[in-house]
């Protein structure tokens, strides 16, 4: 349940996790009233914010990510009934086409309807998520689709026109260390393509909500597993107990009706980088996003109600340097892709942070005046 920084962690993996870094962007954020993250993710800094009475809201582009936190925040019970299940390969296969028949539909309903949630959605997707191997997840791509009636390969079929989406056939993960429920590692071979083929993840310690179950006593009946996902979705829900979840484009949530109309507020913001090729976020890396994000910061970063934080690579958005913003380091952790880049790339880990910040905190100054 704990994050590798000691945090409440979310209980699936999540390429380009911030958790590493909360302590150091909640001393720039200081006591705020109000909390925005428009690219929320695994959510890592908000369950990672001391407790204080704020208001939060946290946005994902991803129908999916939005709608498991919205279901966690609403009915954890249920979404663990869901994700509760055995490591199984066809399950893997018949559930990530399933869900990725829904794509659409789910984002309908969530964006005209803001309180709806699916839980079977959620349970599934989380479930599914710890037992898949790399990126590809729900991504809608590959050979496998629907036919209306049962799974075939397209690339066997005739040309059938616009036949949906598809999915990659993979194996469940198979490694040591698992992920999130189910924890594990990103996938490196040629398994495939469209919803992939792969093998459950059946190592030692287990991802997320697959992870190893500490003792939990003979109090209760029915199977440990159950109870440890059960007691995790709850203290997650407790962390949401006041947050609004949002799923659509990320300059919705910055505006003033969302940020400074409720007093000093924080905004974290973590789009996808502009370099990379790590696929931890809807739509990967590169893009216009970062860009239009460090516009939006260089405009709003002198407000006085506004305490911003941007993260990126190192250099990514020094440009806002000349605006009064300061860059802090941080180091990531570095994943299974322990490749020069990768290394890199964790050891680039910057973050900007906005003129009405806090200002950094110098231990070794701080010592020295008390010596003083």
């Amino acid at each position: 349940m704990k994050s590798i920084a000691g945090t409440l962690a979310a209980p699936f993996p999540w390429f380009g996790g911030k958790a590493n870094a909360a302590e150091l962007v909640w001393q720039a954020f200081g006591v705020v009233d109000n909390y925005v993250e428009p690219f929320a993710g695994s959510a890592a800094m908000l369950l990672a914010a001391p407790d204080s009475k704020r208001v939060a809201t946290i946005n994902d582009a991803d129908g999916f990510v939005a709608n498991f936190w919205r279901a966690i925040s609403l009915d954890p019970d249920e979404v663990a009934r869901y994700a509760d299940w055995p490591c199984n390969e066809v399950d893997l296969f018949s559930r990530h086409s399933w869900l990725v028949r829904q794509s659409q539909t789910l984002l309908s309903l969530l964006h005209g309807d803001p309180e709806f949630y699916d839980p079977k959605i959620a349970g599934y997707w989380v479930w599914g998520a710890c037992n898949w191997i790399g990126s590809g997840w729900c991504g809608g791509e590959g050979p496998w689709i629907h036919d209306g009636e049962t799974i075939v390969d397209s690339r066997k079929l005739p040309h059938l026109g616009d036949a949906g989406q598809g999915i990659n056939r993979k194996l469940p993960h198979l490694g040591n260390a698992g992920r999130g429920i189910n924890r594990q590692i990103p996938h490196l071979g040629d398994a495939g393509r469209g919803i992939n083929r792969q093998i459950p993840h059946l190592g030692n310690a287990g991802r997320g909500i697959n992870r190893q179950i500490p003792h939990l006593g003979d109090a209760g009946r029915g199977h440990p597993r159950a109870a440890y996902i059960k007691e995790w979705f709850s203290k997650l829900h407790v962390a949401l107990r006041d947050t609004r979840v949002t799923c659509g484009d990320w300059s919705r949530v910055v505006k003033d009706s969302v940020t400074t109309r409720h007093g000093l507020t924080a905004v974290f913001l973590d789009p996808p980088y502009t370099k990379g090729k790590m696929d931890y976020t809807a739509k990967g890396t590169g893009g216009d996003i970062a860009m239009d994000v460090q516009e939006w910061c260089a405009a709003h970063g002198n407000d006085k109600k506004l305490r911003i934080v941007l993260c990126g690579h190192a250099g990514e958005h020094d440009a806002l340097l000349s605006k009064g913003w300061t860059t802090r380091k941080w180091v990531a952790r570095k994943g299974y892709a322990i490749t020069e880049e990768a290394i890199e790339n964790s050891a680039s880990e910057t973050v900007w942070v906005s003129p009405n910040c806090m200002p950094e905190i110098n231990v070794t100054s701080d010592l020295f005046a008390e010596a003083v």
